[in-house]
């Protein structure tokens, strides 16, 4: 498949994905880039830790500035907590070079990953039985 065509292909998988599934899909990058950024640094490539972090650093900003505060209370708290955590573990591991700011970040990428994806599935049986019933 040609670049074009894939890049095609990606925009309207995207453009045409629910909104939990975009919200996936935002993890799996965060934790895609959060490897990349801690293979880079125990390769000593300095220009690839800076643009996988980046890269990291703005999906944990977007989704931090996706929260609704109104609909998700106490949650939407936490989680934004929890993003300026990591968007701060973020920058200490570009300015430091080291790998433990990003392990951290990796770790809880992973647990609210498999939370949301948790979440989803829920979501989806709840809304079959509202079919069925």
């Amino acid at each position: 498949m040609n670049k074009n065509a894939y890049q095609k292909y990606k925009t309207t998988s995207v453009q045409s994905a629910s909104r939990e599934k975009i919200l996936l899909m935002l993890y799996e990058g965060a934790i895609k880039f959060t490897k990349l950024a801690i293979k880079a640094i125990e390769e000593k490539k300095i220009a690839d830790r800076g643009m996988n972090i980046g890269r990291a650093f703005d999906i944990i900003m977007e989704l931090n500035n996706t929260l609704d505060h109104k609909v998700g209370g106490d949650v939407a708290v936490q989680l934004e907590q929890l993003y300026m955590f990591m968007m701060e573990q973020y920058t200490k591991a570009n300015i430091s070079g080291t790998v433990e700011p990003l392990q951290a970040n990796l770790k809880l990428l992973n647990t609210l990953y498999d939370g949301w994806v948790q979440a989803v599935e829920k979501l989806k049986t709840e809304n079959a039985d509202k079919k069925v019933g």
